[in-house]
């Protein structure tokens, strides 16, 4: 049984929580223990928080993901998980982790139920609204950039918020669009709201997306190396632009190829974007501890 219930927790979507790190990493606080003890409690809080809203998410939709190819395989779905004891679980999930959130500083508690609060209210009508639901979706991700630096007390620069905001934007029109591909005509059988958006639509603002999440990077990158103390120190930063861009340009490929309506399975899949990942890690990361050696 509690295999099943954590198969409904869906781990791998935590993958997305590692946002909270964000802010502080690209900061360089994260070598500090109390910095890197307030985010590791917020990330988890979010797993927490993420995995009981999953588990309401289900709930409402259990009807729906009945009818989809993949998602009547979910525990409750197929009914391996009953509606009763999934309510439990689940609103205990939301409860335990915001109070959770609440450690490192109340702030941060605060931004982990304002992400419940828009979860439920997307789940409940807000994801038949066309456009909405994709600002909603990527709002999440924002949120939890949002979070890390609450909890820690970290400044964000406004390219770092536009970078991560358009990019949140990218990886869910994308999905989107790799949905609409995947299932075709019967595609607003499992999500309504894919009869609203046709493909060119979805490209549009996949373009739009990715193109300002790239100047956004650049200029973020160009700040940073700017505000960095080794005035004549090697151009890490610029440099990190590389390996960014064909991180973002990959994916494109992989949606122009029909996939991507499951983003971490393609960050866990694709080998190219897990090396582009880890270059820029390396190039970003030694812009940041450069000066500690």
């Amino acid at each position: 049984m509690l295999r099943v219930l954590l198969q409904e927790a869906r781990p791998k979507q935590w993958l997305k929580n590692v946002l909270v790190f964000a802010a502080p990493g690209a900061l360089g606080a994260l070598d500090e223990s109390e910095v890197l003890s307030k985010t590791v409690l917020v990330f988890v809080a979010y797993c927490l928080v993420s995995s009981g809203l999953y588990f309401w998410n289900d709930i409402l939709d259990v009807e729906a993901d009945r009818l989809h190819p993949k998602k009547s395989r979910r525990p409750i779905a197929s009914g391996r998980v009953g509606l009763g004891p999934a309510r439990i679980i689940g609103t205990a999930l939301v409860i335990g982790g915001i109070l959770l959130g609440a450690v490192p500083r109340v702030e941060s508690a605060a931004v982990l139920f304002l992400y419940a609060l828009l979860t439920f209210a997307y789940s409940i009508k807000l994801k038949h609204v066309v456009l909405l639901d994709l600002g909603l979706v990527a709002s999440g991700f924002v949120l939890r950039a949002v979070a890390g630096a609450v909890a820690t007390q970290t400044d964000m620069s406004r390219w770092f918020v536009i970078c991560i905001t358009f990019g949140s934007l990218f990886i869910v029109a994308g999905k989107r669009f790799a949905e609409l591909r995947e299932m075709g005509v019967d595609a607003s059988r499992t999500r309504a709201i894919l009869a609203e958006y046709t493909e060119p639509y979805l490209r549009l603002i996949i373009g739009v997306a990715v193109t300002t999440t790239m100047v956004a990077y650049c200029l973020w990158a160009f700040e940073s190396a700017d505000n960095s103390t080794l005035s004549h120190g090697f151009p890490y930063y610029e440099l990190s632009i590389v390996p960014m861009i064909l991180a973002v340009l990959r994916y494109v490929l992989v949606l122009e190829r029909g996939l991507g309506s499951a983003p971490e399975e393609v960050f866990v899949r694709d080998r190219h974007i897990q090396v582009f990942a880890a270059a820029w890690i390396v190039v970003y990361g030694l812009g940041v501890y450069a000066s500690s050696l």
